[in-house]
């Protein structure tokens, strides 16, 4: 590929609809602010341009701190701010999810080739991100656990070929976060969140406001009504009746 990769083009991007305050909501499930968002898009594009070497004798590997420290850093930061225990469970078994699929999908469709040809229907650098976003939104139902899932899950790929190159003495070189995979973790990031956004929002207006039915009531008193002409009293109707939906979006 030539010119700028793709992850950081998107980054761009995405930088620019924040500034322009776009993606405000977005931002809220992640607990994000508009600095703190654009300081991290800043900091993830600079750090693409720095590895970390791992000295072990056999594999020549490193650690991307844009493509694999910082998404981690954040992916953890959003874990913690994870309402119940039921959350964390879903965002990792999400990720898990994630993970097995992308890699079946590489081992067994990818670099089988079943049907014999070199031509792709679509370049793999985008039919992973697609597929672990769509995987990682199916499995973990709300914004922050799809995020999560998208990025732990592809990055687990890169832990594992390193650990498999690791164990097995084949001398390689493997960049944990780096080259290819920093465009696939930032999509798979962005295309789970968005996912989430678009159909979760759709849902939420379709059923007319978030699912309450189960959830905490203390997670209820901050759910913002205003997108669906509520108010203040039926924010308290809300709470005060939990009865409505059964799904976890959020």
């Amino acid at each position: 590929m030539t010119g700028y990769p793709i992850g950081t083009i998107a980054l761009v991007i995405v930088a620019a609809l924040i500034y322009f305050g776009l993606g405000q909501r977005a931002l809220d499930r992640l607990y994000l602010t508009d600095k703190a968002a654009l300081a991290l898009i800043v900091a993830m594009i600079l750090g693409g341009y720095i590895d970390i070497p791992i000295p072990f004798a056999g594999v020549d590997a490193s650690v991307n701190v844009g493509g694999a420290v910082i998404p981690v850093a954040l992916a953890v930061y959003v874990l913690t701010k994870a309402g119940t225990a039921k959350e964390w469970i879903r965002a990792l078994l999400a990720a898990a999810v994630t993970a097995v699929v992308v890699f079946s999908v590489n081992r067994y469709v990818l670099d089988a080739k079943p049907w014999q040809t070199n031509t792709d229907l679509i370049d793999p650098i985008y039919l992973y991100p697609i597929l672990a976003g769509l995987t990682a939104y199916i499995a973990g139902r709300s914004r922050r656990a799809a995020f999560i899932a998208a990025t732990l899950g592809v990055l687990a790929l890169d832990i594992v070929n390193y650990l498999s190159a690791l164990f097995s003495g084949v001398r390689t070189t493997i960049a944990i976060g780096g080259a290819g995979i920093f465009d696939v973790i930032v999509l798979s990031g962005i295309l789970a969140v968005g996912f989430a956004e678009i159909i979760g929002e759709s849902r939420e207006r379709l059923q007319g406001g978030p699912a309450t039915r189960g959830r905490d009531k203390k997670l209820l008193a901050g759910l913002k009504n205003e997108n669906y002409g509520g108010d203040r009293e039926k924010d308290i109707s809300i709470v005060n009746n939990p009865d409505r939906g059964d799904d976890d979006e959020r």
